[in-house]
């Protein structure tokens, strides 16, 4: 059985080569979602009513706007840049950020001034697009819009227009901040584990235009499933992998997430004829910073080591009597990867 040896204990800031990849450090969930300590955050169910608030109406939103017996004050209209729309005799009332009830309710007033028993109905006719930030531990951290998500804008189709979740992620407490119908804050944490660790439906909750989503880091020592989590609709379609050495196209390949180290091969164009199969690099840097590495037999091109983001998969020449001098080679401009490869000589040239 393969066992995963230390090469060396290193700082992430120690490797700048693109062959690992490291992420930035992540604000705070109180930074980025609640601007407030965390124990103000509301713990609830993806199935939570809190999750599935009445639509608040903004900009570009598209309004049908009738009033039963007055034609005139029936038209379709849109919300204006600064959140109001006019009506005949009237003029501006204020939309954004209100509920379709409240408005219904703020523009029956103004029409009891000129009407008679006035009955209004405001029907949301074509949504704004809606922009959302997600933060934290996803593989493309930033804002994410309605054009790029697939489908219904839900929580995990933002996850996934995010690029999925990292590794690194914890799924159980995922921060949602949401500006309110009375502009509060509205701050949440959300156990998504549930969704792909239970045999239950779950709820994927919607998500609104202007919140905030955070993904945290899982603490020290803390593990989650992470093949039951690559097969989840929450992680990235592809991972990043570096194949260097006797493959026929050398470099950084995608890779669907759960595969082997065989399959990474074969996607970087399969080896070439002077490739060492016997004694090929496996190298990965974990969450403590410890770059590890394992040496495996690819000679059937079949494997059970689930690859990752960020590992690097060095296949060595058969007729190099240094692993090292091959690596200076494969590798070059990226020398600072030499440094933490030390000792994996012996590893790669024993006899086969």
């Amino acid at each position: 059985m393969l066992t995963w040896k230390i090469v060396k204990r290193i700082g992430y800031s120690a490797v700048t080569s693109a062959a690992i990849l490291i992420a930035s450090p992540s604000l705070t969930p109180a930074q980025t979602v609640t601007g407030q300590n965390v124990s103000n955050v509301t713990a609830v169910s993806a199935a939570s009513p809190l999750l599935q608030p009445a639509y608040i109406l903004g900009t570009g939103d598209e309004l049908s706007i009738a009033v039963y017996g007055y034609d005139e004050y029936t038209l379709t209209t849109s919300i204006l840049p600064d959140g109001t729309i006019t009506l005949p005799l009237i003029g501006p009332i204020q939309a954004a950020g209100k509920t379709t009830e409240q408005f219904k309710q703020d523009l029956t007033e103004r029409l009891r001034a000129i009407l008679v028993n006035p009955a209004a109905t405001v029907t949301v006719l074509t949504p704004r697009p809606i922009v959302v930030n997600v933060a934290g531990e996803v593989m493309r951290p930033g804002p994410v819009r309605g054009t790029d998500l697939q489908g219904t804008p839900t929580l995990s189709a933002a996850l996934i227009s995010a690029g999925g979740v990292t590794r690194n992620a914890d799924i159980r407490q995922v921060y949602l901040r949401r500006v309110g119908p009375n502009g509060g804050n509205q701050s949440y944490t959300i156990n998504l584990w549930e969704a792909i660790s239970s045999d239950s439906t779950a709820a994927d909750p919607l998500i609104q235009d202007g919140d905030s989503i955070y993904i945290p880091p899982l603490g020290q020592g803390e593990v989650l499933d992470r093949q039951l989590l690559a097969r989840s609709s929450f992680s990235p379609a592809t991972v990043r992998v570096r194949v260097v050495g006797e493959v026929t196209k050398p470099g950084e390949v995608q890779v669907p997430p759960g595969s082997s180290v065989s399959s990474a091969v074969a996607i970087a164009g399969g080896p070439t004829e002077d490739a060492r199969l016997s004694r090929v690099a496996f190298i990965r840097m974990n969450e403590q910073g410890v770059v590890e590495r394992r040496m495996l037999d690819l000679r059937n091109l079949s494997d059970a080591n689930e690859i990752q983001d960020g590992d690097v998969v060095i296949v060595p020449r058969r007729r190099d009597t240094s692993f090292l001098q091959m690596v200076t080679r494969v590798l070059n401009p990226l020398g600072s990867l030499i440094g933490i490869l030390d000792g994996v000589d012996g590893l790669l040239t024993g006899n086969d």
